[in-house]
């Protein structure tokens, strides 16, 4: 089992929790924002030293309000590169709609000839409009009025995106000619005559993984049909197995090849623990509380069983013992966090799991410690569980 580790990268705060303040109340400076960005860097070199088997941030715009601040993972991964020698670098998610198409592919192979091949090109299409607006995107989110047009726009630019991005990574030429880019346009001179094709450069030298979030039953749809691998995140434990068997079955009528077990899928899990239940509920809460306040508008408790057994309403702000029940969150000591990790690589087969440590505002020497905790206390009961590989 392949396990890594996952962070939104935050600042730290003093004031988590369900009630005030507003999560647009809150401001930082660039020099609070600038010391997180150092923080989440020196926790990534911790993740090798740990042992763990990847590491991920993920890609958001304008948050002075402080839950996310890297704006561009690769240029971090560059960095963490420099400083590491075996961990691998993603994104969780690189918001494909908010790029050219051509400089994240650049971007990306970039990083991944720079760190030996070892960065992992995780795309998604994004949540927020406040980002999606401004870059050049559209997003269906919860709190958008246009979001049934807007999300249109955005799966159809994604989805001829992420064709360019292919095309480009792929091929020593290449061109592109869709509703959307038209690359390269008509009419462009170059020494006497006119360009047809281009070339991405650098190329990547190694073979690279894709993984996109499954979100929504069109992208279950969408992402086995790829050929990409699945994140699962933030799903009641049924609708996993159900996704995850489904996942599979797209797959195999796609490409004619059946999917080993747990094999091009992922799971993501938040997780907290402690030397006693009691106390990581009593620790976790805070955070979880906040991580809702920050994201319930967003919808994204959709995943959420609601008293029906179908999907729950969009903008529903989860208990932490909902989550608990749901199994959305594991929290407890490292035994029981590790005996309901076991308990999902039963029922799905676990080859590449992804664990969310950091709530909204945790300081990073309590992220320290709860690294130290995983690595000690549950990643050596993981690891070759399913897939006999040694991290």
């Amino acid at each position: 089992m392949r396990v890594g580790v996952f962070l939104f990268g935050g600042v730290e705060m003093d004031d988590v929790g369900a009630g005030p303040p507003s999560p647009l109340d809150r401001r930082y400076d660039a020099a609070t924002i600038w010391a997180a960005t150092e923080r989440i860097i020196g926790t990534g070199v911790l993740t090798e030293r740990l042992g763990f088997d990847s590491y991920w941030l993920t890609e958001h715009h304008f948050q002075y309000e402080g839950y996310e601040v890297i704006p561009n993972g690769i240029l971090i991964g560059a960095v963490l590169a420099e400083r590491t020698e075996r961990l691998r670098i993603g994104m969780a998610f690189n918001i494909v709609p908010q790029w050219h198409p051509l400089r994240l592919a650049e971007d990306f192979a970039t990083l991944h000839n720079l760190s030996g091949g070892r960065a992992i090109l995780g795309v998604g299409r994004g949540t927020v409009p406040r980002e999606s607006e401004v870059l050049g995107s559209k997003i269906g989110s919860f709190d958008n009025p246009d979001r049934e047009a807007a999300d249109a726009f955005n799966r159809k630019q994604f989805d001829e995106a992420m064709q360019v991005i292919r095309l480009a990574l792929d091929n020593e030429t290449f061109s592109f000619h869709g509703e959307i880019y038209d690359i390269p346009p008509p009419g462009i001179p170059d020494r006497g005559g006119q360009v047809e094709t281009l070339t991405l450069v650098p190329r990547p030298l190694y073979p690279y993984e894709i993984w996109q979030a499954i979100t929504s039953p069109p992208t279950l749809e969408a992402v086995p049909r790829a050929g990409w691998g699945g994140v699962f995140w933030n799903n009641h434990h049924t609708f996993v197995k159900a996704r995850w068997e489904r996942f599979a079955e797209i797959y195999e009528a796609e490409h004619g090849t059946p999917l080993a077990r747990g094999d091009k899928r992922a799971l993501a899990m938040c997780v907290h623990v402690a030397d006693t239940h009691e106390a990581a509920i009593d620790e976790v809460r805070p955070g979880h509380d906040e991580f809702w306040k920050f994201l319930g508008p967003y919808g994204w408790s959709k995943g959420y069983m609601g008293p029906d057994g179908k999907p729950a309403p969009p903008g529903l702000i989860p208990t932490l013992e909902d989550s608990i029940e749901q199994k959305t969150w594991l929290v407890g000591t490292a035994d029981e966090v590790t005996e309901q990790l076991l308990w999902f690589d039963e029922q799905l087969g676990l080859e590449n799991l992804l664990l969310f440590p950091a709530m909204p505002g945790d300081s990073y020497e309590r992220v320290a410690d709860q690294l130290h905790r995983l690595a000690d206390g549950v990643l050596p009961h993981l690891v070759g569980t399913t897939a006999a590989r040694e991290v």
